[in-house]
């Protein structure tokens, strides 16, 4: 299990356990399935991206990221996790 970071809301575990364990991509879905309504699900999605935990495939469909991977499993600091997102490269140019 994962520490406990600051910015992290209740439901946030569940969204990033049931997008890596299902490959359920969009909020919609992840709705059914936590107990939360899909706007919820939605924000919480862009803020968990905005972290660097999910990356957003295409409008509306988010992916775990290698750091979501480690983050469930424990394996990442939650000091690497930025407060505000603005210390972790989530969007990259090509």
């Amino acid at each position: 299990m994962h520490e406990e970071v600051e910015w992290m809301n209740y439901g946030d575990d569940q969204i990033l356990e049931l997008l890596q364990s299902e490959d359920v991509f969009a909020p919609d879905h992840v709705a059914e399935e936590v107990p939360l309504r899909s706007p919820e699900v939605a924000v919480r999605c862009r803020e968990l991206a905005k972290h660097g935990l999910l990356k957003k495939r295409m409008a509306g469909m988010y992916e775990v990221t290698d750091l979501g991977d480690r983050f469930l499993a424990g394996e990442v600091d939650p000091e690497e996790l930025a407060a505000d997102g603005d210390d972790e490269d989530t969007e990259t140019e090509d």
